[in-house]
């Protein structure tokens, strides 16, 4: 057993020590409304859903982007006939998967990484095989799959510059971890030479998943309301915005009132529970505020909140320009695909490093552009809207440069066929021997 092996083994015994305090820990997150009120016994890897027959294919992406980003794969499997069950680890992950799912997918949450709770999740659903988005690398899970022999792949496998150099400093463990992969379907070449340097076994390039999952749904009866209550206005979006967004995106709505008297600012804030605090920000500087949380109007609203879960492809439905968050703060910025998907121009600030490859793409089609700060926002905001042509344009490039990103789910398809393939022909080699 070598050095990586020892560790993963002293961290196995370490918390199945700690074990016995799990339902504890679980209330008390339940109790900062980070688990769901009747289903964190999920957690403990106790099923709520009778395992169906067949092959089951077991995916888990950490919160709501690693989860929507295995929604084509999952639709294909589902499609091919396989049992999926999907797994994530928040609330809100949950409440979208639970509206986006195909038929013959389930949702259950990830049992923690406690010894107990995995092997009791894997006694009961048995997979025939475990998808990872990303690099959600939980040690008792790669142990516990590995011995009851479920291969397991990373599928849009992404390992960042800073991940690289943090992993390079801890060579055994990541080893010890990834020798219990057996295939990682990375997303870029560099992500793949990253995971293969750190020692995974088999790394090939597939593609991002994210430019295969089908724009957001809207409700096409909200959306044709909205749109008529709408009307002419102007109107753009502050999309998955953080805390300091809001006030340059209501500073951008003051600088162009003059100039756009009718405008319409939607904010639709990555955390909608901040909504009473943001609709205050705008209150205190004289806008109009509706809160579509509290069913209030958007006819005379200036500010209009989507302070709710699961209505982004409402929101970029409605706004053909589109600010995405995370990008004016450290946060390193949210989805951009989405709203290209749906043919919005994107306006994003300089911290894209979460997206930077995305990003780029848009900004080299001139389907995006960066700001630096709420003056700048607000400029661009004036001149695409000023200018219908330029943004229809800017909207269409932005379309068609995430649409000729696709594949990546045939490719991953195909690369899990031969797997299979060659493992079957490897078993069969065995038991003629």
């Amino acid at each position: 057993m070598d050095r990586g092996d020892l560790l993963l083994s002293a961290y196995r015994l370490g918390v199945r020590a700690l074990s016995p305090l799990a339902p504890a820990f679980l209330k008390w997150r339940l109790s900062r409304g980070k688990e769901h009120e009747t289903r964190w016994p999920e957690r403990l890897g106790r099923a709520a859903h009778q395992r169906p027959g067949g092959r089951l294919v077991w995916l888990h992406g950490a919160s709501v982007g690693e989860s929507v980003a295995l929604l084509p794969l999952i639709g294909a499997l589902a499609a091919r006939g396989d049992a999926v069950l999907a797994t994530s680890g928040t609330t809100t992950s949950a409440k979208v998967l639970a509206t986006r799912l195909p038929a013959g997918a389930m949702h259950q949450f990830a049992p923690l990484d406690l010894p107990a709770a995995v092997e009791r999740f894997l006694d009961h659903w048995r997979p025939n095989a475990l998808m990872i988005a990303e690099s959600e690398l939980w040690p008792n899970l790669l142990v516990e799959a590995r011995r009851r022999g479920v291969p397991v792949f990373i599928v849009n496998a992404r390992m960042s510059p800073r991940s690289f150099e943090r992993w390079s400093k801890a060579p055994s463990v990541i080893g010890a971890l990834l020798r219990r992969v057996d295939l990682v379907l990375a997303r870029t070449p560099e992500d793949g030479e990253r995971y293969s340097a750190l020692g995974a076994p088999a790394a090939l390039v597939a593609g991002n998943l994210k430019y295969d999952v089908p724009p957001p749904p809207a409700d096409p009866a909200h959306l044709a309301s909205l749109s008529a209550r709408i009307g002419a206005r102007p109107v753009w979006a502050a999309a998955s915005t953080h805390e300091g967004e809001e006030e340059a995106a209501i500073a951008a709505h003051r600088a162009l009132e003059t100039r756009l008297p009718d405008l319409l600012t939607i904010i639709a804030p990555r955390h909608p529970e901040r909504g009473e605090a943001i609709a205050g920000l705008a209150r205190a500087q004289g806008l109009a505020v509706g809160r579509r949380s509290r069913g209030e109007p958007i006819e005379g609203a200036e500010i209009y909140l989507f302070d709710t879960i699961g209505e982004l492809g409402l929101v970029y439905r409605l706004a053909g320009l589109a600010f995405v968050g995370g990008t004016l703060t450290d946060r390193g910025g949210q989805n951009p695909i989405e709203p290209a998907k749906l043919g919005a121009a994107v306006l994003h600030g300089p911290s894209t490093q979460n997206f930077a490859e995305d990003y780029a793409l848009l900004d080299d089609a001139r389907g995006g552009f960066e700001v630096a700060d709420a003056t700048a926002l607000a400029v661009a905001v004036g001149r695409l809207l000023g200018e219908p042509a330029k943004l229809r344009a800017m909207g269409r490039a932005a379309n068609e440069a995430v649409e000729r990103q696709g594949g990546a789910t045939h490719r991953i398809l195909r690369a899990l066929a031969h797997f299979e393939a060659a493992q079957a022909t490897s078993q069969s080699s065995t038991a003629e021997l």
